[in-house]
């Protein structure tokens, strides 16, 4: 089910989806059906079009993002935090050495701050190699190196380096938590990916605090146009479209309600 969800992401992304109705355009034409090949060119610009120049993405986004808010009130006791996979590159890490962060990396300075803000609070990173490869480090161990060389204690840390997705962090997670003695942790991730992170915890019967972090968008995006920004807004589109078949899937799947 992995590879099949990578591969179905690899051809519905949004660029993927324009390259492939472009093709098909082309194709089309040279056949002689120049009606048809016609109306795939314009479905390839209306798909380029709400991908680089509206606000469509940021909306998409932005409903995720609303949907689990964080408390006002940062908990005066934390015992243990779960921060989910997502931010470290692993294969830029596996070449160039250090630790290297994507846009995620809100997910781990806010467990970092927290960490350091209640030293008796325990962190479980849960998320390994995510790759097709599946030949680099993983997070949770490059985690662990990261949390020490701010002064945390590697004792504090519990790793769960062989979880490739959501589900799977779920699954490897709850077998841990159970392990640990764990109970009402923080849900370190992603405000857009809480939505999903929380069903599946609720659904598996896990009471979770969910801390998201890592906002995309500023919470009031409203419909329209944006020429100013067209990568960043083909960037927010992808991630959000990911998302929505995330919980689309999951939810066709019985894993959540």
């Amino acid at each position: 089910m992995f590879y099949v969800s990578k591969i179905v992401w690899l051809l519905a992304q949004p660029l993927s989806l324009a390259f492939f109705l472009s093709v098909l355009a082309g194709l089309l034409g040279l056949l002689g059906w120049r009606r048809l090949g016609s109306s795939m060119a314009l479905a390839t610009a209306l798909v380029l079009f709400l991908t680089l120049y509206t606000t469509t993405g940021n909306l998409m986004l932005q409903a995720l993002e609303d949907r689990v808010p964080r408390p006002q009130a940062e908990p005066r006791e934390i015992a243990c935090m779960i921060v989910l996979g997502g931010a470290i590159e692993n294969e830029v890490m596996n070449s160039r050495g250090g630790i290297e962060f994507n846009a995620a990396a809100d997910r781990y300075t806010e467990a970092l701050r927290l960490a350091i803000a209640h030293p008796e609070a325990r962190i479980l990173v849960s998320g390994g190699d995510g790759s097709f490869s599946g030949r680099y480090e993983g997070e949770a161990a490059a985690a662990e190196r990261f949390f020490s060389s701010y002064g945390v204690s590697t004792a504090r840390v519990i790793k769960e380096n062989e979880s490739r997705n959501t589900w799977e962090n779920m699954q490897k997670t709850k077998a841990l938590l159970e392990k640990q003695g764990l109970k009402e942790c923080l849900l370190i991730t992603s405000a857009f990916h809480m939505p999903r992170a929380t069903a599946l915890f609720e659904k598996a019967g896990l009471a979770v605090k969910p801390w998201p972090v890592d906002y995309r968008t500023s919470g009031t995006v409203s419909p329209g146009l944006d020429f100013t920004q067209p990568s960043l807004n083909a960037q927010n589109t992808s991630t959000a479209v990911r998302e929505w078949l995330g919980l689309i899937g999951y939810r066709l799947a019985g894993r959540i309600d």
